[in-house]
């Protein structure tokens, strides 16, 4: 169809004429038809969706419920609702010309007090609707039961205000639900990417969860999660104690637990697995922090998932990292790394506490890259230079650039090494490692997957940070992998 087409000039046909005639008798009837408390709420609802406002808003409220499937949900809608609006405005407006209805049969209390002045096929408002509801129900489905009466009315309302025939309507909700399948096509839902249930763990099934020792960090806000684990699991015993104390306790519950049990953030996870291990005892981790990479990664997103792990005895082997440097020695079940994010993690644990997790970890980057410094200096794999960061993480993490994403196996036996070379402007390399693919080798930085990492000539004081932890190295640091060293409790697919 060419750019130009006016849909009420295309060449006649009976069937043209049947749909044409149908679409205008059900806009007549819709305008002649009394809608009970309507009036006040659809031209609104209508109004409010302009622009994407109201989906925007509605993202924000998805957001502020602190929980990572709103979240991605949230992103998922907005995303969704954008390849929409860009299709229906460069394709499916210029494609068809077809004029708004004529309004006569349209009560004037119903009307929008400013009129559309674009073409009518096919509908932007039900498109941005049904991308944004179809887009948080993929990744969401109780969210999208919420969401979508909302967008129904808003698609709805542009037939009741009289902007609108059907059919565009119709055409806009399809072209915006395929917009939301087109995203879920570039970027699988969770729900899609399931970490393997390999290598399974025997592990003891506690219905009631006698046996589990759970100790909580009270500084990461654990009390809601803690709660709703003790619904489920009302034989647990729970230990809720601050920072300071929770490797002390967590050292108690090893010795008489039957699993432990663990609720904080990626640093107090980290102290667990290390006890854990040394324990022989399987970990059951209940998200708690901001970050939470191990229990998302492993698929526990909160203690629904954890409950019905422990109950049913579901549980996989995972690998941990170590690494060994002048006499130091140290577990990581996420990430460690030298360089630059070292500092960062040490600025963001100072300004934390008045300001919060996101804002101090923002503020920490701005500090640490304006700051006048010189890059580390290390050998790495046989060959001494300079680098302003290294990334060793534990498996292979499966997003594009230097930021870590998703890993989907935590038993593959490899780490996923990333260095942003040395030299000038530090900010600039961090960001074009940062957009760029895992395997990008250049000159600003690299990419590679080992067993087993060795650097040399680290200089006296140099930071190391692990799961959030910081500790002095030097000299030689020495990584290595625990092959399926740790059991876990996880919900296994398909259970």
């Amino acid at each position: 169809m060419s750019p130009d087409v006016d849909l009420t000039a295309l060449r006649p046909g009976p069937l043209r004429d049947r749909l044409l005639a149908l679409d205008s008798r059900v806009f007549e009837f819709a305008a002649a038809r009394n809608w009970p408390a309507a009036e006040p709420v659809l031209p609104r609802l209508s109004r409010s969706a302009n622009h994407g406002v109201l989906w925007f808003a509605t993202a924000a409220a998805l957001a502020a419920a602190h929980t990572p499937r709103s979240r991605r949900a949230a992103a998922r809608g907005l995303a969704s609702l954008t390849l929409a609006s860009l299709t229906i405005n460069t394709l499916g407006k210029r494609s068809v010309r077809r004029t708004r209805p004529v309004l006569d049969p349209v009560p004037r209390v119903r009307q929008l007090k400013r009129q559309p002045i674009t073409t009518s096929f096919p509908s932007g408002h039900a498109a941005s609707a049904a991308a944004f509801a179809t887009g948080v129900a993929l990744e969401s489905p109780a969210w999208g039961a919420a969401v979508a009466p909302v967008a129904w009315s808003v698609a709805l309302s542009r037939v009741y205000t009289g902007v609108h025939f059907p059919s565009d309507v119709l055409a806009g909700a399809a072209l915006g639900a395929g917009a939301a399948f087109a995203v879920r096509g570039l970027v699988p839902t969770r729900a899609q990417i399931v970490p393997p249930a390999r290598p399974r763990a025997e592990v003891p099934a506690l219905p009631e969860g006698e046996g589990l020792v759970m100790v909580a960090n009270t500084a990461s806000g654990t009390a809601e999660r803690v709660r709703a684990l003790h619904d489920g699991l009302p034989l647990a015993e729970i230990v809720e104690c601050e920072p300071d104390l929770v490797r002390v306790e967590l050292e108690k519950a090893a010795a008489r637990a039957t699993v432990l049990g663990v609720c904080g953030g990626d640093g107090t996870v980290n102290a667990a697995a290390e006890i854990a291990l040394r324990h022989g005892v399987p970990l059951a981790v209940l998200p708690g922090g901001t970050l939470n990479h191990f229990a998302y990664d492993l698929g526990v997103e909160g203690a629904r998932d954890l409950t019905r792990a422990v109950q049913r005895g579901e549980a996989v082997r995972v690998d941990a990292g170590r690494f060994t440097s002048d006499g130091r020695e140290g577990v990581f079940v996420n990430a460690c790394s030298l360089g630059v994010y070292p500092e960062l993690v040490r600025e963001r644990e100072r300004w934390s506490k008045r300001i919060g997790g996101w804002p101090a970890g923002v503020l920490g980057a701005l500090r640490v890259l304006r700051a006048d410094r010189h890059p580390l200096e290390a050998e790495f794999r046989g060959r001494a230079r300079p680098l302003w960061l290294l990334f060793v993480g534990n498996g292979t993490y499966h997003r594009m650039g230097l930021t870590p994403g998703r890993r989907t196996d935590l038993a593959d036996g490899r780490f996923d090494v990333r260095v942003v070379h040395g030299g000038r402007r530090p900010a600039l390399r961090l960001l074009a490692a940062a957009v760029a693919g895992p395997l990008t080798r250049s000159p600003a930085h690299a990419a590679v997957q080992v067993g087993r990492l060795r650097l040399s000539g680290v200089a006296p004081g140099t930071l190391l940070a692990y799961d959030g932890e910081v500790t002095d190295v030097q000299g030689e640091v020495l990584l290595e992998k625990l092959p399926e060293a740790l059991t876990v409790y996880r919900p296994l697919p398909g259970s």
